[in-house]
């Protein structure tokens, strides 16, 4: 099976002050569709600019960051926007939610940012409420909502429209582990039933087991792939 993402020898370099720090160094991996990919590491391994990049937020200093072979870096931002608008989901540890609006609300909001018609929309935002455990929930307000459920509708915000990858930056950092584990073993219901590829950050080991591919990173470094 060929990979939906692949990386070939990616480096990132940011400047503080007058020094250049080496972020990523020759980053090359490749992540299947239909997976659950989790990246790895300390703070400061650099596994959050790394789900940047392969989310099109970022460029690459050097190398190639390739979606179903186009080499997303290559492209304008024009073009990097309609990618992210249309092909990709993102969920972070703050859930940016609207918080005047209901979880309902929040989802169908979404939709029309990305142009959706007016009934796919309500039955769409319906039927990812549903998916995520919360059809009983969906006319609640974030603030009605516990730390757990605000997370659902995150994630049901961001696969709405149907991505063909899901990025989520620490999504579990602000929940007990129980709760972190109830969102990732959702990711792989969505994986199966909806057929995602999720690609995710995390320093918590309970988390591991659950995915179908671990990448350590170290210093800027992939250390261990398994």
């Amino acid at each position: 099976m060929e990979s939906i993402i692949q990386t070939e020898n990616v480096n990132r370099f940011f400047k503080s002050g007058r020094e250049t720090l080496h972020v990523l160094r020759d980053i090359s991996i490749g992540i299947k569709p239909g997976t659950l990919t989790i990246l790895r590491g300390r703070s400061g391994s650099g596994k959050t600019t790394l789900i940047n990049l392969l989310g099109a937020l970022d460029k690459p200093d050097k190398g190639r960051i390739s979606l179903n072979g186009v080499d997303i870096a290559a492209l304008s931002e024009e073009k990097r926007d309609e990618i992210r608008r249309l092909e990709m989901g993102f969920v972070f540890q703050a859930t940016a939610l609207l918080w005047m609006l209901s979880a309902f609300e929040n989802v169908e909001f979404g939709l029309r940012v990305a142009g959706i018609d007016s009934k796919i929309r309500k039955l769409r935002a319906a039927e990812c409420l549903e998916a995520v455990g919360l059809g009983k929930r969906m006319h609640h307000k974030p603030h009605e909502l516990s730390g757990g459920e605000q997370q659902r509708v995150a994630i049901a915000r961001a696969i709405a429209h149907k991505p063909r990858v899901m990025f989520a930056d620490e999504p579990t950092a602000a929940l007990d582990t129980h709760m972190g584990l109830q969102i990732v073993k959702l990711f792989k219901n969505l994986i199966v039933e909806e057929g995602f590829t999720i690609v995710m950050t995390t320093h918590d080991p309970g988390m591991m087991e659950i995915a179908d591919k671990v990448i350590t990173l170290e210093d800027g470094e992939v250390v261990d792939e398994y």
